[in-house]
C-alpha cells in the first residue's frame, strides 16, 4: 500500500521566512516604543508641526514593522498546516499560544490604526488667499 504525503503549498514555504522575521519581534517592538517616546517628547516640548509629522510617520513605520513581525510569529505559532487549511488555523488559534499571538496582533493593529487616524500631525495647506 502506497502512502501519499500531502504536498506543502507555496504559502507554507513562507514558514521559514516567517521564522526569521518573527525572531526580530522584540527588537522591532522596542524600536516602536522608542519612536513613541520620541513622539510624546516632541509633543510635550512644543515642537513644530513638521517635526511632529516626521515623528508620527516614524512611529507609524516602526509600528508597521513590529506588526509584520508579530503576524509572522503568529503564523509560525499556528503551524505549517494553518497556512493552507482554514480549520487547522482556527484550531491553532484556540490554543493558549495561538490566542496570545492573535491578541498581540490585534492589539498592535488597533494601535497602528488609531495612531494613523489621530496621531499623525497634519500640515496645514496654504490657503487660496495666500497664493
Amino acid at each position: 500500500m502506497a502512502i501519499f504525503r500531502r504536498r506543502v503549498s507555496r504559502e507554507a514555504d513562507r514558514y521559514h521566512a516567517d521564522q526569521e522575521l518573527g525572531g526580530d519581534f522584540g527588537a522591532l517592538l522596542d524600536r516602536a516604543r522608542e519612536a513613541e517616546q520620541a513622539l510624546r517628547a516632541k509633543r510635550a516640548g512644543g515642537a513644530s508641526v513638521e517635526e511632529l509629522r516626521a515623528a508620527g510617520i516614524d512611529f507609524d513605520r516602526a509600528l508597521t514593522e513590529a506588526l509584520r513581525a508579530a503576524e509572522a510569529v503568529q503564523r509560525v505559532t499556528l503551524g505549517e498546516k494553518a497556512y493552507d487549511d482554514r480549520i487547522a488555523r482556527r484550531k491553532a488559534r484556540a490554543t493558549p499560544d495561538g490566542a496570545k499571538w492573535t491578541a498581540e496582533v490585534n492589539r498592535l493593529r488597533t494601535l497602528r490604526e488609531e495612531h494613523r487616524l489621530t496621531g499623525i500631525a497634519r500640515v496645514p495647506r496654504a490657503s487660496a488667499a495666500a497664493r
